[in-house]
């Protein structure tokens, strides 16, 4: 059976789903009436993350947003829905080298704003995001994977109503002027179509889970630089209607450590978890008094070389992805839709074909900038606080001293992290 749309939006992760609210929810008046479908390999499940106190209620993959991705989400008019969910504003980051004396704080009040950003779920948005697109005219095509892409030549996107074919798996083929890969950081699609990527492997692993703690968070971001790897205690609230104090024991965590630690540290028994994780921060929240399921994945840094072909665009972690150290990779996806979206809204205004290459290479002039600078950012920060001689572990603890000190550069770094500047 044949289905004709002018975008087809493989993988209904953050970036997928975004995509397709941003094109369907009438945000661009250009894109109204564009005929979407949002492909996804694997059952959407509808199940909203649990209420309460307990651990296991929470994802274990969570996102730092930036003011910028708010401010989007808040456009899109998806972002109420997820703080009456759950979310956590964060005031406060606290960065601080394990080895010697340098510390860096950062704090909300400083910059004149209410917030830093928001510590939310990844479950959260994705349910927000889907209960929006569920609401407009976008047809949901999921538990079926994309078996096969053919996309066409050069101008031929100019003719007919869709370019591009896929067919998936359960025997369906679909056609359209434009089919986007938001399909994760092994996208299947970008593999069929051969696009290459640089890549290198950390030879590192990230330990996630979430824990409960002793002493409340204070809405405050931890982050320390041990010998092996950094880690992030990231904090949680257990509801919309948490707070002062009350359900804010809750953090997720992202432990990154050579790989060969990282599984030491999952086979090791929970107390005795509880107890490395928590003299890993210095105790700064006292005792670990729970712990989720823990979890680990692989850190690789990778940059498709390009972007689009004619008919064919790749976002988020398809596209790119980077260390964690910073938070930064949902925030770079969210951006890549802006873009893309933008360019598709003009497209289509313009009455020109959304599949064609040199629209197509606008986003990706664009978003290359931006995605390649913030990748240089966090590989110096990762390379800057690994293992060094004594010596340079000096200056660079006088360098986070110096910057620590100087409220206006403080101001500079976050505002760029933030994505405001």
């Amino acid at each position: 059976m044949r289905h004709d749309f002018d975008v087809i939006i493989v993988g209904a992760g953050i970036a997928g789903s975004a995509l397709a609210c941003a094109l369907s929810s009438g945000f661009y008046a250009a894109t109204k009436g564009l005929r979407i479908a949002l492909v996804e390999a694997h059952k959407i499940s509808d199940t909203l993350p649990a209420r309460g106190g307990e651990v296991e209620g929470f994802d274990t993959r969570v996102s730092a947003l930036t003011r910028a991705s708010i401010d989007y989400f808040e456009k899109l008019g998806v972002w109420s829905a997820m703080t009456a969910l759950r979310s956590c504003p964060f005031v406060g980051m606290q960065v601080w080298d394990a080895r010697g004396t340098g510390e860096i704080n950062f704090n909300a009040q400083a910059m004149g704003v209410d917030y830093l950003g928001h510590i939310v779920e990844n479950r959260v948005i994705t349910a927000a995001l889907m209960s929006a697109v569920r609401e407009q005219r976008v047809e949901i095509l999921d538990g079926c994977a994309v078996a096969s892409i053919v996309l066409p030549t050069a101008g031929q996107s100019e003719q007919a109503a869709g370019g591009a074919q896929v067919t998936l798996d359960n025997g369906s083929t679909l056609t359209a002027g434009l089919v986007v890969a938001a399909d994760g950081a092994h996208s299947p699609c970008r593999q069929m179509l051969g696009m290459p990527v640089r890549a290198w492997d950390y030879q590192q692993d990230a330990i996630v889970c979430t824990v409960a703690v002793s002493q409340p968070h204070q809405h405050t971001a931890w982050q320390t630089f041990t010998g092996t790897g950094p880690l992030a205690y990231l904090p949680l609230m257990t509801g919309p209607q948490s707070s002062g104090d009350a359900g804010s024991h809750y953090c997720s965590i992202v432990w990154s450590q050579t790989r060969e630690r990282a599984q030491q540290l999952l086979a090791l028994p929970e107390a005795e978890f509880c107890q490395q994780l928590a003299s890993a921060l210095e105790f700064r929240l006292g005792d670990i008094v729970a712990v989720s399921q823990r979890r680990s994945f692989p850190l690789q840094q990778q940059h498709a070389i390009d972007y689009a072909l004619e008919g064919f665009a790749l976002i988020a972690d398809a596209a790119h992805t980077i260390h964690p150290l910073a938070g930064q990779g949902i925030n770079l996806g969210i951006g890549d839709v802006q873009e893309l979206a933008q360019t598709i809204a003009t497209a289509h205004a313009a009455g020109a074909p959304l599949g064609e290459l040199a629209r197509l290479q606008r986003y990706q002039r664009a978003r290359k900038t931006d995605n390649l600078a913030m990748m240089a950012v966090v590989e110096g920060f990762k390379r800057l606080y690994e293992p060094v001689p004594l010596p340079v572990m000096w200056l660079r603890n006088w360098g986070m001293q110096q910057v620590n000190s100087q409220p206006w550069l403080k101001n500079k770094i976050l505002k760029y992290a933030m994505g405001l500047g």
